[in-house]
């Protein structure tokens, strides 16, 4: 039913539904959703959370991943994925977009929105994708700060703590920095751009009892590993996190083309979702019952006469 009944909506917080997923068995698949439309299909093939790419969103908005949105934009895409789905979402944080009492503003507005986790990481401004090369890191001690600040300011949402310290600082480096950061606060550990298996093994054995977030992004510096495999590892979330956006954009190419191509969409029409399918997804009709409902069980008859 439309997200407008509040009988049909959760009772708990996200941020307490994502940390019941982390407490149950196995590994918790969060494939990234650039839109509401995404997030509702993700919905529907079966996944019971969700996450938000910072690269997804930049780039949907023509914009690269070099932590130039603000705080009220991711906003704007947690309400519309939350609301559409209304499944738990880990969302990307970026750097904090700035110090202490922002990471804590971050916090708080992401929460409100409807996010149930968010991570945070490292680097400093301007931020690059993690598995590109030339990132710079904050010190450990900031970033420490950094999570207090935002384990501070949270009611329930997860705080997990991204490190990018592998591939500038090494090894060593992500495994003593995770440590601090869990000190300082965090729920969970992101350890970003690890290259091998024996990496991502051993990086789990070093971390005990702490929930660990892979990376299974495409056309990065891991190689592709199912859930099932990250959890062998000791792995406790996994994310695709910007993997609806590419096909979405390949698609998207291919049509312009055909069209500029062939002068009209008539070539294309077998790849498309079709209006039925469309208004099934978005629950067309489901909205449109309700709304012919109101007027003949709530509204009372005096007013409608007067009316």
């Amino acid at each position: 039913m439309p997200y407008l009944i509040a009988a049909d909506l959760p009772t708990e917080s996200a941020g307490k539904r994502f940390r019941a997923a982390l407490a149950r068995p196995g590994i918790y698949q969060l494939p990234g959703a650039h839109n509401g439309q995404a997030a509702i299909q993700a919905r529907q093939a079966g996944f019971d959370g969700l996450y938000l790419s910072g690269a997804a969103m930049t780039a949907s908005m023509g914009l690269p991943d070099l932590g130039i949105i603000t705080v009220d934009e991711v906003a704007f895409f947690i309400r519309q994925i939350a609301r559409a789905s209304g499944l738990p979402l880990l969302v990307d944080g970026d750097t904090g977009y700035g110090e202490a009492l922002n990471v804590m503003h971050m916090v708080r507005t992401f929460e409100e929105a409807g996010a149930g986790a968010v991570h945070l990481e490292d680097q400093i401004l301007p931020k690059k994708c993690g598995h590109l090369n030339g990132k710079n890191l904050v010190s450990a001690h900031d970033m420490a700060a950094k999570v207090a600040a935002a384990k501070k300011a949270s009611r329930d949402i997860v705080i997990v703590a991204r490190t990018d310290a592998a591939g500038v600082e090494g090894y060593d480096a992500a495994v003593a920095r995770a440590k601090l950061y869990v000190e300082a606060g965090a729920d969970a550990i992101f350890p970003e751009a690890l290259v091998t298996r024996e990496m991502f093994e051993k990086f789990a054995a070093d971390m005990p009892g702490v929930p660990l977030l892979a990376n299974m992004t495409e056309f990065g510096k891991t190689p592709f590993y199912t859930a099932a495999e990250f959890e062998e590892m000791g792995y406790k979330m996994v994310i695709w996190p910007v993997s609806s956006l590419r096909v979405a954009n390949k698609a998207q190419a291919e049509l312009y083309a055909a069209i500029r191509r062939d002068g009209g969409t008539h070539g294309q029409v077998d790849r498309m979702q079709t209006r039925q399918e469309l208004y099934d997804t978005i629950g067309l009709h489901d909205y449109e019952a309700l709304d012919a409902s109101i007027v003949k069980t709530i509204v009372p008859e005096a007013i409608s006469q007067q009316s």
